[in-house]
C-alpha cells in the first residue's frame, strides 16, 4: 500500500466518524445498514470475486447470522458482543460442513444448489415456530451504548457496524496478500493449471466458502443488531440476487467493491421507490443495466480508471511546465 492509498483510507475514516454526528438518525441508520451489507459482500467477493466460484444463496447465509443472533438474545438473554463470534462460528462450520459436497460441483450447478438454500430457507425458518417465532419473527433489544461514550442509540449501532467492518476489511485485505490470496486467484483464472502448480483447488475452494458465510453471518448479526427484528420473508431469494448485483456494480475481485456493492444495496432500492412507487423492480433493473453498461468492471474499477487518468494529466502538466 503505497503514501497515497494510507492518506485516502486515513481520510475516509475520519470521514465515517464525523459523519454520524452531522446526519440525522435516519440516515445514520442507513449508513449503518450499508456497513452491514458492505460486510456481507465482502464475503460474497471472496467466493465469487477471488475464487470465481457462483452462489446465488448469500442472503440465506446472512439469515443464519440474524437468527443464531436473535434466538440467542430473545431465548438465552445473552450479551450482545458475545452473539457475534458465535453467529459467525455457527455460519462458518454450517457452510463448511455444506460446502465440501456442495464444491464438488461447478460453475452453473453451484449456483442452482446455493439458489436451492436461498429457496428453502424461508419455509424453513417459519416451519420451527418455537424457536424462530414462525412469520411473525423475533424482536430483540438493541445493544445500549455505555454512558462514558456519550452518544445516541443509533451512533453507537453505527459505531459497531462501522469497527465490525473495518476488522473485516482488514483480515480479508491480509488474506488477499496471503499464501491463500494467491491461491484463490490461481484458482479463478485457471484451476487446472493452479492443480499442477500444487494447490489444492478443494480445500481452498471450501475454505472460501465457509469464509465467505462466516463474513455473511457476521453481518447478519450486526444486522440484527440495528434493525433488533427479524423475519423470514427479510431474507427471502432476492436478497441474494441484490447481493450479487450489488458485489457486479461495486466490482468484483476488488478489496474496494464491496464497500461500493453495499452502498448500491442499501440506497439504489430506495431510490427506486422513490422514483416510481408503482415499478420499483422496474427502476432498479433500468439502473442497474446503466451502471454496468457505463461502467463494466463495476464502480471500484472506473475510479481507478478515473484516478490513473487524473495522475496521468498531473504528471504531464508538470513534464511539459518543467
Amino acid at each position: 500500500m503505497n503514501h497515497r492509498h494510507s492518506i485516502a483510507i486515513a481520510a475516509l475514516l475520519a470521514l465515517a466518524c464525523y459523519a454520524p454526528f452531522q446526519l440525522a438518525p435516519f440516515h445514520t441508520f442507513q449508513l449503518a445498514m450499508a456497513l452491514v451489507y458492505a460486510t456481507a459482500l465482502l464475503g460474497l467477493n471472496l467466493l465469487v470475486g477471488q475464487t470465481g466460484q457462483i452462489s446465488l444463496g448469500h442472503g440465506a447465509f446472512l439469515a443464519v447470522g440474524a437468527y443464531t443472533t436473535a434466538i440467542l438474545l430473545e431465548r438465552w438473554d445473552a450479551p450482545h458482543l458475545m452473539t457475534l463470534p458465535v453467529a459467525a462460528g455457527v455460519s462458518f462450520v454450517l457452510v463448511l460442513a455444506l460446502g465440501i459436497p456442495a464444491l464438488r460441483l461447478r460453475g452453473l450447478y453451484l449456483a442452482l444448489v446455493t439458489l436451492a438454500i436461498a429457496i428453502f430457507l424461508v419455509p424453513l425458518l417459519k416451519r420451527f415456530e418455537s424457536l424462530t417465532g414462525g412469520s411473525m419473527g423475533l424482536t430483540v433489544s438493541k445493544p445500549q451504548a455505555p454512558e462514558w461514550t456519550g452518544l445516541a442509540e443509533d451512533q453507537w449501532l453505527y459505531f459497531l457496524a462501522l469497527t465490525v467492518a473495518v476488522v473485516s476489511f482488514l483480515f480479508v485485505a491480509g488474506v488477499l496478500r496471503s499464501r491463500v490470496g494467491r491461491a484463490l486467484n490461481a484458482i479463478r483464472d485457471h484451476e487446472t493449471a493452479a492443480e499442477v502448480m500444487g494447490v489444492r483447488p478443494a480445500r481452498y475452494k471450501t475454505l472460501a466458502f465457509a469464509w465467505s458465510a462466516m463474513f455473511a453471518g457476521t453481518a447478519g448479526c450486526v444486522y440484527t443488531w440495528v434493525i433488533a427484528y427479524v423475519s423470514p420473508d427479510s431474507f427471502a431469494t432476492g436478497l441474494s440476487i441484490t447481493l450479487l448485483a450489488g458485489l457486479v456494480v461495486g466490482g468484483m475481485g476488488s478489496l474496494w467493491g464491496p464497500l461500493l456493492g453495499g452502498f448500491f444495496v442499501m440506497y439504489v432500492p430506495s431510490l427506486a421507490q422513490d422514483v416510481n412507487q408503482a415499478a420499483p423492480g422496474v427502476v432498479f433493473g433500468l439502473l442497474l443495466i446503466a451502471v454496468m453498461y457505463l461502467a463494466p468492471t463495476g464502480l471500484a474499477g472506473l475510479a481507478e480508471r478515473a484516478a490513473r487518468r487524473i495522475g496521468s494529466f498531473v504528471r504531464k502538466g508538470r513534464t511539459n511546465a518543467h
